[in-house]
């Protein structure tokens, strides 16, 4: 067989295996091709960068990429856009002229890392330096990088240019303007732009709108939009437990558990975590348990979840006992955020040798907190705002003030709508003031009005359609339970 009918045919067979989810599988077809000398082209090498994202060494991309340098093939259509994908950057080398699709690539490769100015950077040298014309995909890209930089104007800029070009009404674009308006808070503008939608609306649509209004605390009308899906998709249930959990509402949730059942969702463990998690900020931990104990994977945030709210509820023993038995397995292996629950539920219960244990256990597997913290940073593990905050009363017990100033920087980046405090007060108001950030007010759902309890507001209609039950009644039951 000749070696251009043999190279064909291998990469018939590395893009299958890419497809087929053997991206290990395909890399390593990849390699014996190059070790026996076959002669490689673009077909070779668009396949072989799709998979280098899905394996986490970034060796394999630098050496597909040193590969394809040195290798003379220059393809017409230019594959680059499987290349900007793979890469961290887009390479600098010589390459073909860059179409719609490359610069699509880089987009949404822009978003996907957090740099959503970025995004908006490349948008105006595709559109005014090349010439490109933007694609629906593009602007999509786009209005999702002004939600997430809150450019308002921007962002309605490119919807009236997409109303007068009669482009607007289509799943993907009408999506991403829903997401753009939630993120800028105007969920009202969101929900009649839903509504005027003529196009097939499919349930990223709908699961955008859900998000957006539970987002913006419009629990009855997220509620709303998961009455009218047929079949509710397990993001939608997943995004609609998270307002039960926001409201306190048990019989909404209990709905909706009974709506995974039916469908046969319970298998995916991000609704089982949000089950849990309703469960227990609703005070059951008997159904917070039972949801946990079937649940067929459990990751690290199942396990964190749950040893949170028994250091929450009690009993704070089972959080230790959790703790442990996590230990044991193995896989996953406890994170910071699990040590600071297990933590706060000793600090809360007073178990003095048991949080001492669990934190010299930690510290076995990992070091010192500050050089686990440093090393979350650095590598691919970015810690989350309850590990700075962790970190941030660290630092403030052992008046450490200039590692405090670090943690402090790296927290009002995570959470953009709150501060932080700690003794240099001046310093972090600087930065609070050079970012354009306020400090959040406290606030509580329930006030004591002349000795009675004042429930929050519920939505009074069935999340899926069920007749109506009065608000009070749903507090009243889910009170009656939680103390029982």
């Amino acid at each position: 067989m000749r070696g251009g009918e043999r190279t064909a045919r291998l990469n018939a067979s590395l893009a299958a295996r890419v497809r087929a989810g053997d991206p290990d599988g395909g890399l390593q077809l990849f390699r014996r091709m190059h070790r026996d000398g076959l002669p490689l082209d673009g077909y070779s090498f668009t396949p072989a960068f799709a998979a280098c994202p899905v394996l986490p060494p970034p060796s394999a991309v630098a050496g597909c990429w040193r590969h394809g340098s040195s290798t003379p093939w220059r393809p017409r259509w230019g594959p680059s856009s499987s290349t900007i994908t793979a890469l961290p950057a887009p390479p600098s080398s010589t390459r073909p002229a860059r179409d719609a699709v490359a610069w699509n690539a880089l987009l949404s490769c822009f978003i996907r890392h957090g740099r959503p100015a970025d995004a908006v950077a490349a948008f105006r040298r595709m559109t005014l330096e090349e010439g490109v014309d933007p694609t629906g995909f593009t602007l999509a890209t786009l209005v999702k990088a002004c939600g997430a930089l809150k450019i308002r104007r921007r962002g309605e800029q490119v919807h009236a240019s997409l109303v007068v070009a009669g482009a607007w009404d289509s799943a993907v674009l009408g999506t991403a303007l829903v997401d753009f308006y939630s993120d800028c808070g105007l969920i009202d503008q969101a929900i009649r732009l839903f509504a005027r939608l003529q196009c097939s609306k499919d349930d990223a649509a709908h699961n955008a709108l859900i998000a957006g209004c539970v987002k913006n605390g419009r629990h009855a009308e997220a509620f709303a939009v998961l009455r009218e899906m047929e079949e509710p998709s397990a993001a939608a249930l997943t995004t609609a437990l998270s307002a039960c959990a926001d409201s306190c509402n048990l019989r909404y949730g209990r709905q909706i558990h009974c709506t995974a059942v039916r469908g046969g969702l319970t298998g995916s463990t991000m609704l089982c975590n949000a089950l849990s998690d309703m469960y227990s900020r609703c005070g059951t931990m008997e159904d917070a348990r039972s949801v946990f104990e079937v649940m067929p994977a459990r990751d690290v945030v199942s396990w964190t979840g749950l040893i949170r709210a028994y250091g929450s509820h009690g009993p704070a023993t089972e959080a230790v006992r959790l703790f442990k038995e996590m230990e044991e397995e193995g896989h996953p292996s406890p994170n910071a955020a699990t040590l600071l629950s297990v933590l706060s539920a000793c600090g809360h219960a007073g178990l003095v040798d048991e949080g001492r244990e669990c934190f010299l256990s930690m510290k076995a597997r990992h070091g010192e907190a500050w050089e686990l913290f440093t090393g979350m940073c650095a590598g691919a593990a970015v810690p989350g705002i309850g590990v700075c905050v962790a970190m941030l009363n660290a630092c403030r017990a052992c008046a450490d003030v200039a590692k405090g100033l670090r943690v402090a920087e790296r927290l009002l980046g995570l959470a953009p709508a709150g501060g932080a405090g700690i003794y240099k007060v001046e310093e972090l108001r600087r930065l609070m003031k050079g970012r354009g950030l306020r400090k959040q007010r406290g606030h509580s759902w329930i006030d004591r009005c002349r000795g009675n309890m004042v429930p929050p507001k519920l939505a009074v209609d069935s999340p899926l359609g069920e007749s109506k039950k009065d608000s009070n009644s749903v507090w009243h039951e889910r009170g009656s339970i939680s103390s029982s």
